[in-house]
């Protein structure tokens, strides 16, 4: 799949992974569709590029504006849109049990709903879009990027409701790229080690400083500009359809 001319969503683009995704794609010539829950930012990061870049109001636990933000992404090319990558996510701190007693259940579908669900809208409905398009010469109408994280392997104590949102990501990845198969859409999945992201900038510096210290090798927080790239590979090497790639620095995370 080429990037250069083609139509691109990024949800959870405003920030983060999603930024640095939504940079790289126009960087690469694709006209990004840039679907947040931040206007203010999204409004701003569009407006950055000028041509080829524009925002859409999006909540992905709400089928609608998912829809809505598909449908002004498939409208950006004659072609309809031919990439999308969900970075839409959040993440929640809390022991299953424990002195002050059991899990919360509201926060654990609060996650589940914006980072389970809410990847599971993108994926369905930007999917159904792209069913439509012409095949490319290679047969190809679309491809499907995921974000997981190595919390779905190696989740740590009091990140039960985290680690089940992005394990269920992970289990979706395969079966739908089979679904889809038929109809030359592809879906792979990352799963994100430690990275320099809003969720990860709101502990010390001391903390980040220690969890960069423990990858293997970079000894570092991963950049947001490498997600991106990886996510671009993906959607221009052909063969990489069902699966999960960990993009970590050979890190296992410890139980703490």
């Amino acid at each position: 799949m080429r990037i250069d001319g083609s139509a691109a969503l990024v949800a959870g683009g405003a920030s983060g992974l999603g930024e640095a995704t939504v940079r790289h794609l126009h960087l690469a010539g694709a006209h990004v569709v840039i679907a947040d829950l931040n206007g203010e930012r999204g409004e701003a990061l569009a407006g950055e590029f000028g041509e080829r870049a524009s925002f859409a109001l999006a909540d992905v636990t709400r089928p609608d504006t998912v829809e809505a933000a598909v449908a002004q992404a498939a409208s950006q090319t004659s072609d309809g849109l031919r990439i999308c990558v969900c970075c839409a996510g959040i993440g929640h701190g809390e022991r299953i049990a424990g002195r002050r007693g059991a899990h919360a259940p509201e926060p654990f579908e609060k996650v589940i709903a914006v980072n389970l669900i809410g990847t599971f809208n993108v994926l369905r409905l930007a999917s159904a879009a792209m069913l439509g398009n012409e095949p490319l010469e290679s047969g190809e109408r679309g491809v499907c990027i995921n974000t997981a994280s190595i919390a779905a392997f190696d989740g740590q104590i009091g990140q039960v409701a985290y680690s089940a949102s992005k394990g269920g990501i992970v289990g979706m990845t395969l079966p739908a790229a089979r679904d889809l198969a038929v109809g030359g859409v592809r879906v792979c999945t990352i799963a994100p080690g430690t990275f320099e992201t809003p969720l990860l900038g709101e502990l010390s510096e001391e903390t980040q400083r220690a969890l960069g210290e423990a990858v293997p090798f970079p000894s570092r927080l991963g950049q947001p500009s490498e997600y991106a790239a990886l996510a671009a590979h993906i959607v221009s090497n052909q063969m990489l359809n069902g699966e999960v790639i960990r993009l970590d620095g050979a890190l296992r995370m410890p139980p703490r």
